[in-house]
């Protein structure tokens, strides 16, 4: 389902020490596509993902998840880079922790985590705890915690930047299969450049604070992908697009930081 959002204002604080996050910013995140968020340090692209999923209230606009007038967040799962894992629980019950809030049996809630955590490659330690894993099988766990919601939205709040970097490739492959087999809508924020033109449909590119998009980038490589099309002519040329619009926003986030340290 399409996520729209029009001329959306988020102000923290009161004055006169507010601080203006998000400046009017409106756009279209189509449905069953893949949209990451790139921008610098406090540009309020995670900010962005938390109102769409009805964690964050925001001051003023509009946002609109699907054609019904469900409360933002019902359609929705939220993905974190801290994992919020429940360190006393075994995987499984990590994984079936959502469906058992909703009431579903033991059962039926057990036999379908097991089908997900076979899927994102765990088969055999539904009964290890977390700290029994490493970080990328703790994060495998994350995404099939939320993928047993069947929500149609999921929001990535830079799920994979703690994870070591052979690691971290391992799992953005994970998310691309993962996206291709289920087809959800997915709002993924990252400050990684190569990371957004892999995963990405589209490349929403967002100014440093006041947080506004400054220009959406069109990803057209062909799926399936994998890391084989880092080196290629046409992903060298949207790294250098996307690495030309986030540099300036990058040295005016820097700039401000400065300003307000002297």
């Amino acid at each position: 389902m399409d996520i729209v959002v029009e001329n959306l204002v988020q102000v923290f604080g009161d004055a006169p020490k507010q601080v203006l996050a998000l400046d009017r910013v409106s756009h279209r995140f189509p449905s069953q596509k893949f949209t990451c968020i790139l921008g610098p340090s406090g540009c309020g692209k995670s900010t962005l993902a938390q109102i769409v999923g009805g964690i964050e209230p925001y001051t003023s606009g509009t946002v609109t998840v699907g054609s019904d007038e469900q409360p933002l967040g019902t359609h929705s799962v939220m993905v974190w880079q801290h994992l919020n894992l429940f360190p006393w629980r075994s995987v499984i019950d990590n994984v079936a922790f959502g469906l058992e809030m909703q009431g579903v049996g033991k059962a039926e809630r057990f036999e379908r985590a097991k089908a997900l955590i076979a899927s994102v490659g765990l088969r055999g330690f539904e009964q290890h705890r977390p700290p029994q894993l490493s970080g990328g099988m703790r994060q495998r766990v994350a995404l099939a915690r939320a993928l047993i919601m069947e929500r149609p939205v999921i929001l990535m709040d830079e799920p994979f930047a703690a994870l070591d970097a052979q690691t971290k490739i391992v799992m953005q492959e994970e998310l691309v299969r993962i996206y291709e087999r289920s087809k959800r809508t997915i709002l993924f924020v990252t400050h990684a450049i190569d990371e957004a033109i892999l995963l990405g449909d589209e490349i929403v590119v967002m100014t440093a604070r006041p947080g506004r998009i400054k220009e959406v980038i069109k990803v057209d490589l062909p799926r399936p992908r994998s890391q084989d099309m880092v080196n290629t002519p046409e992903f060298g040329r949207l790294y250098d697009r996307a690495l030309h619009l986030i540099r300036e926003e990058v040295l005016n986030a820097m700039q401000q930081q400065d300003a307000a340290a002297g």
